[in-house]
């Protein structure tokens, strides 16, 4: 059976990015090499450990019954309530022994080529700075909140740390195809956006969710949004917005779900039945679809973040 994880055999060198395959147009700092790794974790001052702190707190005030459980459990196992931007250095030592996956400081957003690669080898990338004050509600590129408080703890757990990897893998089959647009729309609505099943409940394990107070309401609880069972074909050919809330957010009945629909589908196959856009709409609710529930799409409608409306 053909799975993610055959695009390359190797995966320890980094892949080329083919000349014909669309990225987003980034200008490599001169400080960093092709890994596009910083030298060195940022060292942070009192005001910003403060920031971090009253974003961990304004979190916790909302995410417990509302993050999955995996999530909160990492939170606990890698102890990012001590206090402080954590150090990579130690949030590595502990997350290697769980699952093997280390933190590695990135100097902005990365070409996709190099975040697949570092997710292969079970690296994930982390911003190096964090948000100012003026940007404590919502930053566009993701910072060291964002990245660790929001992606981090659900390394700690095994399936789904073996799901990332093999995301990252991925990226040379997609590269191949020139569909990076399909896998990072699966990364959207999974890894940053994806809802799961627990005792009855939707509760939230991307990070796009986890790391907003406003979202992380919204997605499990708000009557506007659809809420689709995860159909990873379907997934991939659907439209995401970038700046602003879900229309539509998937959901999965477990990790091992997920794990089981994205590793043992042949994409040699998907791929060469995609178009190069997307077919669907964000707020389309289709035939085939398992709705979990409909939304109305009044925030949609209302003029989303850019008029006012109420995320509700």
């Amino acid at each position: 059976m053909a799975t993610l994880a055959t695009a390359e055999p190797d995966f320890t060198a980094l892949p080329d990015l083919p000349a014909d395959v669309f990225t987003a147009p980034l200008q490599k700092p001169a400080h960093v090499g092709d890994d596009w790794l910083e030298p060195k974790q940022t060292v942070y001052d009192s005001d910003e450990d403060a920031i971090w702190n009253d974003l961990f707190a304004r979190q916790m005030e909302v995410l417990p019954g509302r993050a999955a459980s995996a999530f909160m459990a990492g939170l606990q196992k890698l102890n990012l309530n001590r206090g402080g931007v954590p150090e990579f250095a130690k949030l590595s030592e502990d997350l290697s022994a769980l699952t093997g996956w280390s933190v590695v400081p990135v100097p902005m957003l990365i070409p996709d080529h190099v975040f697949f690669w570092h997710l292969a080898n079970r690296r994930f990338p982390a911003g190096n700075f964090i948000r100012t004050r003026e940007t404590f509600d919502y930053i566009q590129e993701p910072d060291v909140f964002h990245d660790v408080f929001g992606h981090v703890p659900m390394l700690t757990d095994p399936v789904y740390a073996d799901y990332m990897q093999e995301y990252g893998r991925a990226g040379w089959k997609a590269m191949r195809y020139n569909r990076l647009k399909a896998l990072g729309a699966l990364y959207w609505y999974t890894v940053e956006f994806g809802l799961i099943e627990e005792a009855g409940s939707i509760k939230a394990y991307g990070a796009g969710i986890l790391s907003g107070p406003t979202e992380v309401v919204y997605a499990t609880e708000a009557a506007s949004p659809n809420r689709i069972m995860l159909n990873v074909d379907r997934v991939m050919r659907t439209d995401y917005v970038i700046d602003d809330l879900q229309p539509t957010y998937f959901v999965i009945e477990s990790f091992e779900d997920l794990y089981r629909q994205t590793v043992e589908r042949d994409f040699d196959r998907l791929y060469r039945s995609l178009s190069p856009g997307f077919t669907y709409a964000n707020s389309a609710v289709i035939d085939l679809d398992n709705v979990v529930s409909r939304g109305t799409q009044e925030y949609l409608l209302r003029g989303g973040r850019g008029s006012g409306a109420t995320a509700a």
